[in-house]
């Protein structure tokens, strides 16, 4: 898998994308180190740029920064989880190597326009580029979970609350950690 390629197919073209990535291994070992690591860099570091420029101290801000990228890692894995977990009740199929894909391509959106976290007003544009992700996660859920039509909708739904609270947890605790939220 060529990083850049990868990064474009899945932003541009993502319907015959998900076909393609469908064929592949879901490794976590492979995503984790090839995919997840090198993207989710993007927001981790531009973040701790930003929140440096605004003022805030260089420690606080590298440990938000380092604890809000390890917990990426925990974030995409138990999503995946919660994927995998939830397909039977959607009509799905179990398959944990595909909804590993599934939670680590998804947020290819959200983290290449990490690089708007440099500037502490372009952060709005972050959460929307995030926001393709979950149009992302629409199309792969049927090719590669097999989710029909007519429950995907829902399955949808029931992903994107899980997300939603993975994510303030993740903020509470860069937050209780550091005292700021650096992703929020």
């Amino acid at each position: 898998m060529n990083l850049v390629e990868r990064v474009k197919a899945i932003l541009l073209t993502p319907k015959t994308e998900w076909s393609v990535i469908e064929r592949e291994p879901g490794d976590v070992a492979y995503l984790f180190t090839n995919y997840v690591a090198i993207l989710a860099a993007i927001p981790a570091v531009c973040s701790f740029i930003g929140a440096v420029l605004i003022g805030i101290p260089i420690v606080p801000a590298l440990i938000g920064a380092i604890v809000g990228y390890a917990l990426t890692f925990v974030g995409v894995y138990v999503m995946a989880l919660i994927i995998d977990v939830l397909a039977p009740t959607f009509g799905a199929q179990k398959n944990a190597a595909n909804a590993l894909k599934l939670s680590s391509y998804t947020p290819t959106p959200y983290w290449v326009a990490g690089v708007f976290l440099l500037i502490p007003g372009l952060r709005v544009l972050t959460a929307i580029a995030g926001l393709y992700g979950l149009y992302l996660l629409w199309v792969g859920l049927p090719p590669l979970m097999k989710s029909p039509g007519d429950k995907s909708l829902i399955y949808l739904v029931a992903i994107i609350v899980a997300a939603i609270v993975i994510g303030i947890v993740i903020s509470i605790v860069i937050g209780a950690l550091v005292g700021f939220a650096l992703f929020i």
